[in-house]
């Protein structure tokens, strides 16, 4: 077991190198730092405790109870000997050099001399002279170094680098060195004493790096061979192993040694991309006594740039890029608080190409992809950056920028943020500080004294505020009105109808609902006043929020008819983006409740034109295939309301709804006459064409039958019944030709009360439908062979093809219940055009992911037969047969007259010919009985069907955990 004594990024690093190696893990964290990423990865968490828990080497030993190695990571003790020697001392192994070889290139003095005695030049600070740099003989990262370039100015500099130095790495002590100007900080990676690559990371914001680049652009190979040979002297000198950097800083033909970090370093991954070495793997091998091979590849050029945050806060959106050549490594996810007690590395962006040009090209493009809210960051700095000439530059190329702002006063938690004050709480008291410019903290952080509230200028001014928590200022007062949605007359008006409101399916749908945007009204301010407009535009006809539903989070929204028609508006376009956005990025499905008349030309307050840029459309359309998409509509569903309508996966209709892509004033504009909006769309139309999955009376029953879909979709239901499965045994007529209904075997197979159908009225010849077996959901389908015998049609086809998709992109196991006589043909058939709608089904049958399992109950013939088995009977998890199954490669009728009709023909006597037919066929039948195809292994078992539930639960293993992304690019739409 490991124990990892470090903290965010570094210790997600190491911790998955080691998962990968089938090393079991311990992680360490700090009272404050609980959520971080690194704590939920390992195998153990052991919490620290006081002011530097992760310094606390007695508190790391104790947590290292039942490990055998520790990696330190970087920063904090992983270059102290001391720690070192206690982990030795304990019985572990430290992931690292041995603490003589610490003790010697952790302290960087003794280090130049090293370097000095070897011949390798150094850049000693003449007394008096200057400029200098100060720098803390531990430790690094740009932590306790600072530029002085005057007597008067170096023991501020001493004095503050002493304090930041052992704050960091536990260790005060400091030296002086000569300040090389215009110069660019190149490194050296190796391994042992093996050089691994080299790397330029002159990219510097106050000494600490923003952006590196391997191999070293535009250096000499002559001086490149140079800073190897130096490099590989002094780990041969030390006697080092492990992983390590020697650093130099050249300018010019003249170059120095700066200092060996005798550790694993943020930036390793830039030499990891081009040199195909994994150098934490190799750490953790060379720790473990294991051979490894580190020879190192020649592949192209990489790029590192930092993103870093710079106020502490919630992620509420962290995008991460991706495609070719692309690595993000990062402790960071929506939700995760960022502090501000720690280093500030967010992220590191690390991108390869075959060149440096297409390094910089991948790394502008992945800058521009990522996306980060909730905390402020150096994401727009770095984009910037790096659109500049940046390769060959020197460490001065960014020029150092002096903290500014405005400081807090004293310590204390952010309990509220304005435009023009931060308010602390520090001993249950609130501090007002009155800042300018912009805010740089947010809401839940900690604050030090003395840390930068904001952008302003000038110092920050404090008052104390007493609360009364029970007085009502006017401002909320103003606030809770505005949020008194009720309307009694338009509610009446909606429930003289039958219907209900917006706010009443909401409420019914959801156990708890937040509404995003319910103060927003329509955006007609230059043609109405905002009195009427609050009176009569809430919401701007759009309630949509995140809710709960069955326990887990969902967006919820619904399209108010009793304002302005429940038309589209800008507001709540803008509002349907923000909660797309929220779906997409914590993936959570989305129920649209649709009711409404598309597109709202009344808005005033805009300067479009087309309003084609509107993202909605895009926006929700994308989210096909990666959460469940709900429609639900009552009443008119026209234009643009009926586009979102049909992006969903499933369209649940109340009687009386009317569905269309134009509503009645769009039809008579495109003079194509002039319609009742009853006559378009109505159900009877909507359901047998295949539009309206499911059809219901009421919107209660919408509400209710949407919470029962949402449900296949969340998770398995612990407690379940069934009927008495042996009725399965009698489900299937002894006659052969005698039809049954299909719907009374599934409801015997599945849960009680477990089965939802979707579309039912289309397609009838296969039945599709969600159940449950043992609490477990199921996408299954199945032949009906009261419809066209059981053959498969171009509608049926298409349906299947669609359910299947659905059940794939959502991780449901698919079980086929098959009893077809194969494909529809003839004339008619393929005026419906079989040939493209047919195969289909067999395509997307055959590119299933999830589990699927075959049970055939009479049929099995032919193409049809394969389609339902996702194209052959050895694909699926399991085959298995009823007694009454049958199978062949085509209906054995016509197999028999088209394969025999030579000797049947031969046969003079027509009574003859028909009994040696019916020979023939008796014979055919009992060739592809069950029985014998299972004696062949053609199919798994012929079971008893009481047992059909027994081989569902066993056979079909569970599907993985759920996912984050798309596994699909999408659900079709047909």
């Amino acid at each position: 077991m490991l124990l990892v004594a470090n903290r965010g990024e570094v210790a997600v690093r190491v911790l998955r190198a080691a998962a990968d190696l089938g090393i079991r893990t311990v992680a360490v964290y700090a009272e404050d730092d609980a959520s971080s990423l690194h704590v939920s990865l390992a195998d153990r968490a052991v919490p620290l405790v006081g002011p530097s828990p992760y310094l606390d080497v007695s508190q790391l030993l104790d947590a290292a109870e039942g490990c055998v190695a520790v990696h330190p990571g970087w920063g904090f003790l992983s270059e102290n000997a001391s720690f070192a020697r206690a982990c030795s001392a304990a019985g572990l192994t430290f992931v690292g050099p041995s603490a003589d070889v610490l003790e010697l290139l952790g302290d960087k003095r003794r280090a130049r001399e090293l370097a000095a005695s070897l011949g390798i030049p150094v850049l000693d600070a003449e007394p008096g002279s200057f400029p200098v740099m100060v720098k803390a003989v531990a430790g690094g990262g740009g932590k306790g170094m600072r530029a002085v370039h005057s007597a008067a100015e170096l023991d501020d500099a001493v004095e503050a680098c002493r304090a930041e130095a052992l704050a960091a790495f536990g260790v005060g002590d400091v030296y002086l060195e000569r300040l090389m100007p215009a110069a660019r900080h190149i490194e050296v990676q190796l391994v042992g004493t093996s050089v691994i690559g080299d790397r330029d990371c002159s990219l510097q914001v106050r000494h600490q790096k923003v952006v590196e680049i391997a191999p070293a652009p535009l250096l000499d190979p002559v001086l490149r061979k140079a800073l190897h040979s130096a490099a590989v002297s002094l780990a041969s000198a030390a006697v080092f192993t492990g992983v390590g950097t020697v650093e130099f800083l050249v300018s010019g033909d003249s170059w120095a040694f700066l200092e060996v970090n005798p550790r694993l370093q943020v930036e390793h991954t830039v030499t990891e991309m081009v040199s195909g070495v994994d150098l934490v793997r190799t750490q953790l091998l060379l720790a473990w006594g294991g051979d490894v091979d580190y020879t190192p590849l020649d592949r192209g050029a990489a790029v590192q740039v930092r993103l870093n945050q710079t106020s502490g806060g919630v992620l509420s959106a962290f995008g991460l890029p991706a495609g070719p050549g692309v690595r993000v490594d990062t402790h960071g996810y929506v939700g995760y608080r960022v502090g501000t007690a720690y280093d500030g590395l967010l992220a590191k962006l690390v991108v390869h190409g075959e060149d440096l040009d297409v390094a910089l090209n991948r790394a502008r493009r992945a800058l521009g992809e990522f996306s980060v809210s909730g905390v402020s960051t150096n994401l727009e700095f770095l984009r910037g950056l790096l659109t500049q000439d940046i390769v060959g530059a020197t460490t001065d190329f960014i020029a150092d920028e002096p903290v500014s702002g405005q400081l807090a006063p004293l310590a204390g938690t952010v309990v509220a943020v304005s435009e023009d004050s931060v308010v602390l709480e520090a001993m249950k008291m609130q501090h007002v500080v009155r800042v300018s410019g912009t805010v740089l903290v947010s809401v839940g952080d900690t604050v030090a004294e003395g840390q930068v509230l904001a952008s302003g200028a000038g110092e920050s001014t404090e008052d104390v505020i007493s609360v009364d928590p029970s007085h009502v200022r006017p401002d909320l007062a103003e606030v809770l009105a505005r949020h008194d949605f009720a309307r009694p007359e338009a509610e009446a008006r909606r429930h003289a109808r039958g219907g209900r409101t917006a706010r009443e399916n909401i409420a019914d749908l959801c156990s708890s609902f937040v509404e995003y945007g319910g103060l927003a009204i329509a955006a007609q301010r230059q043609r109405r006043s905002l009195p009427d407009l609050i009176e009569r535009t809430p919401a701007d006809g759009l309630v949509a929020g995140i809710g709960v539903v069955n326990g887990s989070r969902v967006v919820a929204m619904s399209y108010d008819y009793a304002v302005l028609a429940g038309t589209q508006g800008l507001r709540n376009h803008q509002k349907k983006d923000r909660l797309f956005a929220l779906a997409q990025q914590e993936n959570l499905p989305v129920v649209l409740f649709a009711e409404g008349g598309g597109g709202r030309p009344g808005d005033t307050d805009h300067s479009m034109v087309s309003g084609l840029d509107c993202g909605s459309f895009h926006a929700f359309a994308q989210l096909s295939g990666q959460v469940p998409l709900v429609g639900v509509v009552a009443g008119r569903c026209f234009a643009g309301n009926a586009v979102l309508l049909g992006t969903c996966d499933v369209i649940i209709a109340v009687e009386g709804a009317n569905i269309g892509m134009g509503g009645p004033a769009m039809i008579e504009g495109g003079g194509l006459g002039v319609f009742r909006p009853e006559d378009i769309g109505p159900l009877d139309v909507q359901v047998p064409n295949g539009v309206v999955d499911i059809a219901v009376t009421s919107e209660e029953e919408a509400v209710a039958v949407a919470k029962k879909y949402l449900s296949y979709f969340q998770d398995s239901t612990a407690e379940w019944s069934c009927e008495d499965q042996r009725l399965l045994r009698h489900a299937i007529p002894e006659n052969r030709l005698r039809a049954y209904d299909i719907r009374t075997v599934i409801d015997t197979l599945a849960d009680t009360d477990s089965v939802l159908e979707l579309r039912a009225g289309f397609g009838k010849a296969i039945v599709t439908a969600l159940i449950r077996v043992e609490g477990r959901p199921i996408a299954l389908i199945a032949n009906d062979p009261k419809v066209n015998g059981g053959a498969i049609d171009a509608d049926a086809a298409d349906k299947c093809a669609r359910f299947l998709q659905l059940a794939d992109a959502f991780d449901l196991p698919v079980v086929s219940l098959t009893d077809t006589p194969g494909f529809m043909v003839g004339p008619e058939a393929e005026r419906t055009a079989t040939v493209r709608h047919l195969t289909r089904m067999v395509v997307t049958g055959a590119n299933l992911t999830v589990p699927f399992g075959l049970v055939v109950l009479r049929k099995a013939y032919g193409l049809g037969a394969q389609a339902m088995a996702a194209g052959s009977l050895k694909v699926p998890q399991f085959a298995i047969s009823w007694p009454t199954g049958e199978f062949g490669p085509m209906g054995l009728e016509g197999a028999i007259k088209l394969g025999f009709k030579k000797e049947l023909d031969a046969i003079q006597d027509p009574e003859e010919r028909r009994r040696r037919y019916e020979q023939m066929v008796a014979m055919a039948y009992e060739h592809g009985k069950a029985l014998n195809v299972a004696s062949v292994f053609e199919i798994d078992d012929v079971i008893d069907p009481a047992d059909t539930r027994r081989w569902i639960a066993t056979a079909l293993a569970p599907s993985a955990s759920r996912r984050q992304g798309k596994k699909r690019p999408f659900i079709d739409t047909w």
